[in-house]
């Protein structure tokens, strides 16, 4: 399988997965499900990579305090707004401020067509005296069905996952998997209906899995609904963080066998155990030991749930 190389050859000695927001599409309280993840390789360099860009993540990554100038690249799973809608603010915002540099914009080949013909043509287009196309405002990265890439030292393989039928045309979501600096093995979903034969072998894989999980009322179809994850084998359960849900009253998911849900601002700490200390990690073992808080994987904020 081949592999895209955006980056020196460098490796991922520590990352942080930043749940910038949880909800669905139409949240209110809890952000749209973007993430970021913060990748620092052994020269030290730091990638801040945005896993999809919805229409609400200028805010959620303003509560994080992240700005635009801080991204070095964003992934596209799929082309629904709340993993798009915020394309437009970053393209503008980054041309626009000469010490900006431009954002590398991963996704598969045929989904950027698409994203700038169907999606982003209409407001980018418009800048006086060019004719401007998706490489106007990204660095643009087309990867290849079956095709790796690598990042900050970290390399990344997306899932063409199924997320709805558009009539005859199969229309998937781009999940993805990595080893992280740890050695933790991490399956991502994106959005993805509930098709545990189709993703059985990711799910048994990976050490974490971020589940896609819808919890309203009516089920919508195109998104795996908790009554229909709590049925999957407990092994499968026990490495489940649920996110992606709707705003109403969470279900019990660690009384169903869940790891839980993922609450929007949960950072998720993976750090390579055989690098040499800092002078800063030292201090901050010391102070561990002195009795400050040391940051957990995950959050406990979901303890209850």
């Amino acid at each position: 399988m081949n592999t895209i190389l955006l980056d020196e050859q460098t490796k991922a000695i520590e990352s942080i997965l930043t749940f910038l927001g949880t909800g669905s599409a139409f949240t209110k309280r809890n952000w749209q499900s973007n993430m970021l993840l913060s990748i620092t390789a052994d020269d030290l360099e730091v990638c801040n990579l945005l896993i999809d860009c919805g229409g609400d993540a200028r805010h959620s990554l303003n509560e994080q305090n992240y700005n635009y100038q801080e991204i070095d690249a964003i992934y596209i799973s799929h082309l629904h707004s709340d993993h798009i809608g915020g394309l437009e603010w970053i393209a503008l915002t980054t041309y626009f401020d000469p010490g900006a540099k431009k954002v590398k914009l991963i996704g598969q080949k045929d989904l950027l067509v698409e994203l700038w013909e169907d999606c982003l043509k209409g407001g980018l287009s418009t800048l006086e005296g060019v004719e401007a196309t998706l490489e106007t405002y990204f660095d643009v990265v087309a990867f290849e069905d079956n095709e790796k890439f690598r990042l900050g030292g970290q390399v990344f393989e997306p899932i063409r996952i199924i997320h709805y039928m558009n009539n005859c045309k199969f229309a998937p979501s781009y999940g993805l998997r990595w080893v992280a600096p740890d050695g933790t093995k991490i399956f991502l979903t994106t959005d993805t209906q509930h098709c545990p034969n189709q993703i059985k072998a990711f799910y048994e894989w990976a050490d974490v899995i971020f589940q896609d999980c819808e919890i309203a009322e009516f089920p919508s179809g195109v998104h795996a609904h908790f009554s229909e994850l709590k049925t999957l084998p407990l092994l499968i359960k026990a490495k489940m963080r649920l996110y992606h849900y709707q705003d109403d009253l969470l279900p019990p998911a660690k009384a169903e066998g869940f790891h839980g849900f993922v609450v929007k601002g949960d950072n998720f700490f993976f750090d390579d155990p055989t690098r040499e200390m800092s002078k800063d990690d030292i201090a901050f073992a010391h102070a561990v030991a002195e009795g400050a808080p040391m940051p957990a994987f995950g959050s406990d904020q979901t303890a209850e749930i």
